[in-house]
């Protein structure tokens, strides 16, 4: 397909797929129940986590987390106590667990009282076309107290290899803001330019048949190469693609 072909396909499909339906069968759903600035990243941050697996499970158990909490996310990261993290004990969505999910609350308070917040973390660790350093840097200060060596997993570092597909689903909800309202668009800190497409076994698949990535491998070479291809097609916002390629292969069987 030529490459004006191409990028006009993509941009149909953008199109089609981020609107605001687009949220009902998401997990970006979650974050949009809050209108807080802080409620909004934490929930968002919990929801993008646990963001693998059957789709209507992770709504489900997302809805689950922020009830835990009393639907009341930032008051309940900053203001709990001890036997407030009994009540999550017995959580659990796949690998991710009541333990895991303590331990996450806790460090969440470590990240808003020595740091300022999630934003204010990212921020300072971005580089001027990448998200690698900055999520990288993020596990290190997330992980920086005490902590369930088990839990580590659950956050990827793009710098030990991984595409990190959670952790940039959840930066594209904070940092783009499209004109539609899918995604929350909250953080001004870190331009859109930056962003890394979320790259997982939908988006890569379809990516590979379009031509757009050559590694067989979904991992952070793959993402290099894929985010290479679509900083071509919009230097601006380069991550609306993921629209256009996780619709193609979730909705359309591409």
């Amino acid at each position: 397909m030529h490459f004006d072909d191409l990028k006009n396909f993509l941009d149909e499909k953008v199109s089609l797929y981020n609107r605001p339906d687009f949220i009902e069968s998401d997990p970006i759903q979650i974050p949009h129940l809050f209108s807080n600035k802080e409620d909004i990243e934490i929930a968002g941050f919990l929801s993008a986590t646990i963001a693998w697996g059957n789709r209507k499970m992770i709504i489900k158990n997302s809805k689950k987390i922020v009830d835990l909490m009393g639907n009341s996310p930032y008051d309940f990261i900053l203001n709990h106590q001890e036997h407030h993290l009994e009540s999550l004990e017995n959580f659990v969505h796949r690998t991710f667990n009541g333990q895991d999910l303590r331990q996450f609350i806790v460090s969440l308070r470590h990240i808003y009282n020595q740091y300022g917040g999630l934003e204010e973390v990212f921020a300072a660790n971005i580089s001027e076309n990448s998200t690698a350093n900055a999520i990288s840097k993020f596990k290190s200060i997330f992980f920086e107290i005490p902590h369930l060596s088990r839990t580590q997993k659950h956050i990827s570092d793009p710098l030990n290899g991984s595409a990190a597909k959670r952790i940039n689903m959840f930066l594209r909800w904070m940092c783009r803001k499209d004109t539609t309202g899918v995604d929350l668009g909250i953080w001004k800190t870190i331009a859109p330019s930056v962003l890394s497409c979320p790259l997982d076994v939908h988006s890569g698949n379809v990516a590979r048949k379009l031509g757009l990535l050559k590694r067989k491998q979904n991992d952070f070479k793959a993402l290099y190469e894929l985010d290479s291809v679509l900083r071509i097609l919009d230097p601006n916002d380069p991550v609306k693609y993921d629209f256009a390629l996780f619709g193609l292969g979730v909705f359309e069987n591409f």
